[in-house]
C-alpha cells in the first residue's frame, strides 16, 4: 500500500524475503523454451510465415506497391540525376585505389545499386565504391600482383599487369561477397555491435590517412610500389621523399587546385545547406571543365600528364572468379566483409533513425553480399556506402531507392554512350577528387579530446585502433582493433567497480558511502555492492574486495577460532584453565606452541565450523580471552551484499560465493543477498547451491527489507517475548522500535498475536488516522 502525502509517499508492507514474497504474491512458473523449442519455431511453416520470410528476403516487394508515386517520383528523380553524377567520378577516382583501370569503378558503381533496389532495406543509401574499402581490395591486389609481376619468368607489360589485378579484385569481392551472404543467412548480422563507434571512426581515420598517401603517386606522378606490409605506409612515403624531383609539376598544380576547389565549395555545401535547394556539384563541375581544359590544351602531349585513357565502351561479360585468389585472401575477405557492411549498416541506421523506419540487419548482409556477388561477377570491385555520396542522396530529396535506381541509369549512360568524353581526363584530378571526400572522416581526429574527457576507455580504443591500423595495414590494423576493444571489455569486467553503501537520509535509499555526509550504517551491518557480473576471471577480485570492506578474512578468524579452541581443550585438560562465572582463568603461565605443532597436520580440520558441545562454558569470541589465545576481533554481525547489477555468475563464481559464505557462517556472521534477477535463485536452487549451512531464506528483495530484518532480528534478540513468525496467510502486522537508530522510524514486521496492542496514530503530515499495522515512511 502506497499512499502520497504531498512530496513524500508512505509505504506500508512486511519485510519480505524472496521466498515470502514469491509464496504470498503466488509467483507463477513459467516454462522456458529450450534450444530444441527454439529450433522447432524456426523451422515451423506455415502461410503466414512463408509470406514474411518472402517480404522479408524481398523488401521490394513491400515498399514498391504503396510507392506514393505522385508526392515522390520527382524528389527521387532529382536526387538520382546528382547522386548519379556524383556516383560516375567516386567510381573513376575509387579505381585508382584498387590499382585497377578507371572504367572498372563504373562497374563497381553500377551493379549493386540494382541488386541492392531488390535486396535492401534503407531507403536512402547510396551503394557503390567505398574508399576504404577500396584501398583494402588495393591492398590485396598489389600484394599479389605487384608491379614487377612476371609470367613465365619474363616481366609482365602493362595490359598484362591490368588484366591481372582486376581478375584479383574481382575474386576478392566475390569472396567477401560470399562471407557477407553467409552471415547474413545464419543471422549474423549481430556481429556489427562487437565494432564500437570509437572502433569504427579510428579505423576509417587511419584509413582516410592510407588514402591520402596512396593517392601522393597519382597527384605527383610518380611510379611507386605498392607496400603491403607492415609500416608499408612508411615506406610509400620514403619511396615518394626520395622521387621528389622528378615531380609532374603540371599534375601537382592541377591537383592542389582542384582540391581548393572542392574544399572550399563542399565548405559552402555544408554551410549554406538549409538555404540551398541542392548541393553544388562540384565533383562533376571540375570534371567536364578539367576534361575539356586537359582536351584542348593538349596537356598530354606537352606536359605528359597521366589521363584516364579509352575506356571501353558497354559491358563485358561475367567472369568466375580465381579459386586460387580466395585461398590466398581469405584474411582479406573477412576484412572487407565485415568492414563494408560495419560502415554500411553505420550509415543506413542514421537514415532510418533521421526517417523513423527499420532496418534489418541480417536482410543488409545478404543485399551487400548479392551486391558483391554480382559486382564482381562483372569484374567490379568492393562495395558498401559512401557517407558523401548518401549525403547528396539524403540531402537532395531522395525519398526511396527509385533514387538509386535512377543513379544507376546515370552510371549506364556514361558506360554505353559518353565514357569516352572523360578520356582526356588526368588522374591527378580523380586523386584529388578521391581526397576531397575524405573531409569528414579526417575531422574525426577532433574525436580524441571528446572521447578523453567523455570515458578514457573508448578513447584508448580510438588512438589503439589508429596506430595499429596505420602502422600495421588495415587488415592486420582491424584484428589488433578488435582484440584489444574486447580485452578492454575484459578489463573492466575483471576489475568492477565494488563500493560499501550506506543509508542516506533516514530513509529506503541506500548509496556509496563516500559521497554522502548525512548516513547512518547500522552497527555491526555492511552493506556491499558488486556492479558486474561475477564469473571465473573476476570471482577472486570479488572476494578480495569484500574482505577488505568487512575488514577480515573469514577464514582466517575461523582457522584461529579453531586452533583456539585445541588451546582451550588442551589446557583445561591439563588443569591449567578454570571455569568461573566470569569466564576462563588461565591458573598457569602457559608456554607457546608454534601453529604448526597445534595444526598436528590437520589442516582440513581447521576449515570446518567451530564445535563448542564438549566445552563447559560458551565461548564469546567478542570478549577478553586468556592471555594466551589470540583470535581476531569481529566486529560486524551481518553482511548484506547487493546483487542488482550482478546479471549472471558461473559456476567457478558459485564455487568461490559458496565458499566464502560458508566461511562467513561458519564465523556466526549473517550473509544477506538481495536484488537478484529473475531466475537467479531458480539457478542457484538447480546448481544444487543450498544446503544446511546456506539457505534460500538469505535471498531478500531490497537492501532495506535486508536491513530491517536484521535490526528486527537483533531486537527480538534481546526482547524473548517477541516471537517473530513467517506463517502465510497471517495479516496481523504490529509495530516495533528497533534500536539500530533510523531516527527511531517503526517497522512493519510480521509477529504473533496478541504481542502489542494495535493502537492508530496520526500521520506525521497530516491529521488523517492511520493503523499503525500500516505506517512505515520511508
Amino acid at each position: 500500500m502506497v499512499e502520497p502525502v504531498g512530496n513524500h509517499y508512505v509505504v506500508a508492507r512486511p519485510v519480505y524475503s524472496e521466498k515470502l514474497f514469491d509464496e504470498e504474491h503466488e509467483k507463477l512458473h513459467r516454462y522456458h523454451k529450450t534450444f530444441r523449442d527454439h529450433l522447432k519455431l524456426y523451422f515451423r511453416c506455415s502461410p503466414d510465415r512463408v509470406k514474411k520470410t518472402a517480404l522479408g528476403l524481398f523488401p521490394v516487394a513491400s515498399w514498391l506497391p504503396v510507392y506514393r508515386f505522385k508526392e515522390w517520383i520527382l524528389s527521387d528523380i532529382v536526387s538520382g540525376i546528382n547522386t548519379g553524377l556524383v556516383a560516375v567520378l567516386q567510381g573513376l577516382a575509387f579505381a585508382l585505389l584498387v590499382n585497377v583501370p578507371p572504367g572498372y569503378g563504373l562497374y563497381a558503381g553500377f551493379f549493386p545499386l540494382l541488386v541492392y533496389f531488390i535486396f535492401g532495406t534503407s531507403r536512402h543509401i547510396s551503394v557503390g565504391p567505398f574508399p576504404v574499402l577500396s584501398l583494402m581490395v588495393g591492398g590485396a591486389v598489389v600484394r599479389l600482383i605487384p608491379d614487377d609481376f612476371t609470367v613465365n619468368g619474363t616481366l609482365a607489360n602493362t595490359s598484362t599487369i591490368n588484366e591481372e589485378r582486376v581478375i584479383v579484385a574481382a575474386s576478392v569481392t566475390f569472396l567477401a561477397g560470399i562471407l557477407q551472404l553467409l552471415m547474413g543467412i545464419l543471422q549474423f548480422g549481430f556481429i556489427v555491435i562487437y565494432l564500437s563507434q570509437s572502433l569504427i571512426s579510428g579505423f576509417t581515420t587511419a584509413a582516410a590517412v592510407h588514402v591520402v598517401v596512396s593517392q601522393l603517386k597519382f597527384m605527383f606522378q610518380l611510379t611507386v610500389p605498392g607496400f603491403n606490409t607492415p609500416l608499408g605506409i612508411i615506406y610509400t612515403l620514403e619511396s615518394v621523399f626520395s622521387q621528389i624531383t622528378e615531380t609532374n609539376v603540371a599534375d601537382l598544380v592541377t591537383s592542389l587546385i582542384v582540391l581548393l576547389i572542392v574544399f572550399v565549395v563542399k565548405e559552402m555545401n555544408d554551410r549554406y545547406k538549409e538555404k540551398l535547394p541542392t548541393p553544388i556539384p562540384i565533383e562533376f563541375l571540375l570534371t567536364v571543365l578539367a576534361a575539356l581544359i586537359s582536351y584542348f590544351a593538349k596537356f598530354e602531349e606537352k606536359f605528359n600528364v597521366a589521363i584516364v585513357g579509352k575506356l571501353e565502351e558497354g559491358f563485358q561479360g561475367p567472369a568466375a572468379p580465381d579459386m586460387s585468389v580466395f585461398q590466398r585472401c581469405i584474411g582479406d575477405g573477412i576484412s572487407i566483409a565485415i568492414v563494408g557492411f560495419a560502415v554500411g549498416f553505420s550509415v543506413a541506421k542514421v537514415y532510418s533513425i533521421k526517417h523513423d523506419y527499420p532496418l534489418d540487419g541480417n536482410q543488409e548482409l545478404i543485399a551487400y553480399g548479392l551486391s558483391n556477388i554480382v559486382g564482381g561477377s562483372f569484374k567490379g570491385f568492393a562495395s558498401s556506402t559512401a557517407l558523401s555520396r548518401s549525403g547528396v542522396q539524403e540531402s537532395t530529396g531522395g525519398k526511396s531507392q527509385i533514387a538509386g535506381i535512377i543513379s544507376a541509369v546515370i552510371i549506364l549512360i556514361v558506360i554505353v554512350a559518353i565514357g569516352f568524353l572523360l578520356e582526356p581526363l588526368q588522374k591527378s584530378v580523380l586523386a584529388s577528387l578521391a581526397l576531397g571526400n575524405l573531409k569528414g572522416m579526417l575531422m574525426q581526429f577532433k574525436e580524441i579530446g571528446i572521447l578523453w574527457r567523455k570515458d578514457k576507455y573508448d578513447c584508448a580504443i580510438w588512438v589503439v585502433t589508429f596506430l595499429a591500423t596505420l602502422l600495421l595495414g588495415l587488415d592486420i590494423g582491424l584484428a589488433v582493433a578488435v582484440a584489444f576493444q574486447l580485452l578492454t571489455v575484459v578489463i573492466r569486467s575483471q576489475i568492477p567497480s565494488c563500493t560499501v553503501l550506506a543509508n542516506v537520509g533516514r530513509s529506503d535509499i541506500y548509496k556509496n558511502r563516500k559521497d554522502y555526509t548525512d548516513i547512518y550504517e547500522p552497527e555491526g551491518v555492511k552493506i556491499f555492492r558488486c556492479a558486474a557480473p561475477i564469473f571465473f576471471a573476476n570471482a577472486e577480485f570479488f572476494r578480495e574486495k569484500l574482505i577488505t570492506a568487512v575488514g577480515f578474512n573469514p577464514l582466517r578468524v575461523l582457522r584461529k577460532r579453531n586452533k583456539a579452541l585445541r588451546k582451550i581443550r588442551k589446557m583445561l585438560k591439563k588443569g591449567e584453565l578454570q571455569v568461573t562465572s566470569k569466564g576462563l582463568i588461565c591458573l598457569a603461565n602457559y608456554t607457546h606452541e608454534s601453529d604448526e605443532e597445534l595444526d598436528n597436520n590437520r589442516l582440513e580440520e581447521l576449515d570446518q565450523p567451530t564445535d563448542l558441545t564438549d566445552l563447559p562454558v560458551w565461548i564469546d569470541w567478542s570478549t577478553d580471552l586468556p592471555p594466551t589465545i589470540s583470535v581476531p576481533r569481529v566486529d560486524i554481525h551481518s553482511i548484506v551484499l547487493d546483487f542488482s547489477a550482478v546479471s549472471f555468475l558461473d559456476v567457478s563464481a558459485m564455487r568461490v560465493l559458496l565458499k566464502t559464505l560458508k566461511e562467513f557462517v561458519r564465523i556466526n556472521v549473517d550473509v544477506y543477498i538481495v536484488g537478484a534477477h529473475e531466475g537467479f535463485l531458480d539457478k542457484l536452487e538447480r546448481s544444487a547451491f543450498f544446503d544446511e549451512e546456506i539457505r534460500p531464506s538469505i535471498f531478500f528483495l531490497t537492501i532495506h527489507d535486508a536491513v530491517l530484518h536484521i535490526l528486527l532480528k537483533k531486537d527480538i534478540a534481546s526482547s524473548p517475548k517477541l516471537k517473530p513468525t513467517e506463517e502465510k496467510g497471517s495479516n496481523n502486522h504490529c509495530i516495533i522500535s528497533t534500536s539500530g537508530g533510523l531516527r527511531s522510524r517503526e517497522h512493519t514486521v510480521r509477529l504473533l498475536v496478541p504481542a502489542v496492542a494495535l493502537q492508530p496514530q496520526a500521520c506525521g503530515k497530516c491529521a488523517r488516522k492511520v493503523p499503525k499495522s500500516c505506517s512505515q515512511e520511508l
